[in-house]
């Protein structure tokens, strides 16, 4: 499967758009606060805010440049606003109205005309007609003042090079001091009947639409909780991605708090905005055509999570995650916490259902934490209680039975945890379907081989789980493919699950500098595929969006490549034609100037004075027909190259343990990506090792990483992978009988 990281839009198909459409507006706020922004119609949004303090102010932003959108399906940057009129009916409850000191203000943010920074504050009630809580606000940019009191304090706006316009909400009590409501306040604003007139009030936008190509797409609240579910969806569907969408629900914006700061089932699991972000999203999904995966963890931000939920090492330090601020990990022994979890589990199905969506939960990546220095966190209250577990200094290394025992014993308190997960799951929808995630790296870490009696426990095996889902980021972006191997089947047999009944997510790349994993993220996806899994993801969304990530291909692709031999024996006559590509440019003098376009020679074969008898020609033909010509490749034995003795592959570093096989030609090095099944040797640092593997496209992957400066080496036996060269194959038997020979070109593929 092709891919392609898109860096702008440079060409491909394009739509218009109203400037200031509903779909593209974001919102931000400070935490703890929540606000969540829908499309209501077509012309129309809303804003649902959640207040905690009297200093809490929420912005409704529009950016000139779309920083959100996939490259491919961005709307373009357009910083003149001079020339649009923007009118919208403005109603709302539970914020400041419109005629109040700290009311709603449109902040514009940019450089006036001499190109400094600037922002001005514009008093919408200034532009309303109505009351100040249901009025019609009407913008000109081009002639627009800043400024509380007019004509007073006005204050011009030069709209012609902003950066975003900011729309401020406050809630009614709001005093801008540093200090929390006596109860949470809500409450809402809504634009409807929207409008942009004049020259400058459309933009063009992407419209690309990627035919369907076979994976589900997985994102997460916490990363687009600011973005609205139209605009996510629109997004992977254009994408082409079908199926499912695995959707984590988070850890940090789904939850209310009570007047003490942290999480309660108080007045519902969900607060308020969450709640009308996902009802909208699953609607949206259902019209969209995809089902939704409701992913739920044990995780929970760190500072509104009850100290008694906490898991906790041994010394009483709790399981807190490296991400800034830091998340904890709930203790599946816990009867408060799991109460909790279930609550937020019910409500999330209750939101399919009602949507219309077949109901299915994820018990996403339950594990007891395990400090980085191998300490577990089995030691809170809760689990002391429950199991009274023996001092595990660290789980790295060689473990006591009396150690082995207690792992043992809070694995099957993880998987009650997650059975009454999915028991409340059920609950609330009956058939509703069960999902488990499992990290691998994790679970199944090598310097921790006992961590699985506690994190992969028994009492997950089928039929505990409708599907099992991996995923192994960590061993993908590392280029681990044996490790990936090893742990898919690993978990598969220890589960008890078939691939079959297996997802796989593929993904993630945390830094934009890391764009180069893509690659391997593709290949682990297609890996996971070949095997046979019901359906495989790619994680996530927002990193898809921000580097432009564009899978190609369909669903039922033909493959490209067989992996079976050109079924005659070559002899001596054969015609084997290594070819570059060279510009040469010959100047007035007689002077070159030669540019190679190729770093390797692309081969070209006849084969065809090796058919000698009429048998052959019958093979022939039958094997031109099962390849459909030159649409599928095939291997051939080059009859003058076909082996390699002691090439150097790389050095070691101690971490890396796998390296691309090559043959080379003095200065010039080739990729071998077809070796001959069992041929391969290899020595490091000279010396002849087994404990090796060799990995589709010509890879060795070693068992344990050479030390560093160790030289890696190879001796070989391959193919060069080919394809005819022609749509038609002519052969006669005048031809034969006369004892000419038949011309079958062959053409060397690029597979590397």
């Amino acid at each position: 499967m092709a891919y392609w990281l898109a860096k702008e839009h440079v060409g491909q198909r394009e739509d218009i758009v109203s400037r200031f459409d509903p779909r593209f507006w974001t919102v931000n706020f400070p935490r703890p606060m929540m606000a969540a922004v829908t499309t209501t119609a077509h012309d129309a949004l809303r804003v649902d805010l959640a207040f905690y303090r009297r200093d809490d102010l929420a912005g409704l932003i529009w950016e000139a440049e779309d920083r959100h959108d996939h490259p491919l399906l961005a709307y373009e940057t357009a910083r003149d606003f001079r020339e649009c009129r923007l009118g919208f009916r403005w109603r709302s409850s539970g914020v400041l109205p419109l005629d109040a000191v700290n009311g709603p203000t449109l902040t514009i943010e940019g450089r006036d005309g001499q190109g400094n920074p600037r922002a001005w504050y514009v008093r919408l009630w200034n532009y309303a007609r109505g009351t100040p809580e249901d009025a019609a606000v009407s913008i000109d940019f081009a002639d627009v003042l800043g400024g509380f009191l007019l004509p007073e304090e006005a204050d011009p706006v030069w709209a012609g090079d902003v950066d975003r316009l900011f729309v401020s909400m406050v809630p009614l009590g709001y005093t801008g001091a540093d200090m929390g409501f006596d109860a949470p306040a809500e409450g809402w604003v809504e634009l409807t009947d929207m409008v942009c007139e004049g020259p400058g009030s459309v933009l063009a936008i992407g419209d690309v639409g990627v035919p369907p190509h076979g994976a589900g797409i997985a994102g997460g609240y916490d990363d687009s909780y600011h973005l609205t579910p139209a605009r996510l969806l629109r997004q992977a569907l254009h994408l082409g991605y079908r199926g499912a969408v695995n959707h984590y629900v988070g850890m940090s914006h789904y939850f209310r708090l009570g007047a003490d700061g942290l999480v309660t089932l108080e007045g519902g699991a969900l607060n308020g905005p969450c709640l009308a972000w996902h009802r909208d999203f699953a609607g949206r999904a259902r019209a969209f055509g995809f089902d939704v995966i409701w992913s739920l963890s044990f995780e929970l931000f760190d500072a509104h999570c009850p100290e008694s939920w906490k898991q906790r090492a041994a010394d009483g330090s709790p399981a807190l995650t490296g991400w800034v601020p830091p998340s904890t990990l709930l203790s599946p022994a816990n009867g408060e916490a799991m109460a909790y979890l279930r609550a937020v589990a019910r409500a999330f199905v209750r939101i399919a259902v009602e949507a219309g969506l077949s109901p299915k939960f994820q018990v996403g990546e339950p594990w007891w934490w395990i400090m980085g220095d191998g300490r577990p966190c089995i030691y809170d209250v809760a689990a002391v209680a429950a199991f009274a577990p023996v001092a595990v200094p660290s789980v790295r290394g060689t473990l006591s039975a009396a150690q082995k025992a207690a792992l043992d014993r809070a694995g099957e308190v993880l998987g009650a945890a997650t059975a009454g997960l999915v028991a409340a799951a059920r609950d609330e929808a009956p058939g509703c379907e069960a999902l488990l995630l499992a990290y691998l790296p994790s679970v199944l870490d090598p310097a921790a081989p006992e961590v699985r009696r506690a994190n992969l426990p028994p009492g997950w095996a089928k039929p505990a789980f409708d599907v099992l889902q991996l995923e192994d980021y960590e061993w993908v972006t590392a280029g681990d493919t044996a490790a990936t191997a090893r742990g898919v089947a690993e978990a598969g047999a220890r589960l008890g699950y078939p691939v079959s009944e297996q997802h796989y997510l593929s993904g993630f790349v945390l830094r934009p500098e890391e764009a180069g994993q893509w690659g391997r993220i593709e290949a682990a996806l297609e890996a996971a595929r070949a095997r046979g899994v019901a359906a495989a993801f790619v994680w996530a969304l927002p990193q898809v969006a921000r580097d432009g990530f564009v899978r190609f291909g369909g669903e039922d692709d033909m493959q490209a490549f067989d992996n079976v031999a050109f079924p005659l024996a070559l002899g001596a006559e054969v015609e084997v034609a290594p070819g570059f590509s060279t510009a040469v440019l010959t100047g007035a003098g007689g002077y070159e100037t030669r540019n190679s376009q190729w770093a390797e020679a692309r081969t070209t074969y006849d084969v065809g004075p090796g058919v000698r008898s009429e048998a052959d020609i019958a093979a022939l033909l039958a094997f031109f027909r099962a390849r459909m010509g030159p649409a599928r490749g095939f291997r051939l034995r080059d009859p003058f190259d076909f082996a390699a003795s002691a090439e150097r592959l790389g050095v070691g570093d101690g971490v890396n343990r796998r390296f691309a096989l090559v043959k080379r030609y003095g200065e010039q090095e080739r990729r071998i990506t077809r070796p001959v099944a069992g041929s391969v040797a290899v020595t490091v640092g000279g010396v002849k090792v087994s404990g090796f593997s060799v990995e589709d496209g010509g890879w060795v992957v070693l068992d344990d990483a050479p030390t560093a400066g160790a030289v890696v080496a190879a001796s070989f036996v391959f193919d060069v992978p080919v394809r005819f060269a022609e749509d038609v194959l002519r052969v006669n038997r005048a031809t034969f009988l006369a004892g000419e020979a038949v011309s079958v070109p062959l053409v060397e593929l690029r597979e590397a």
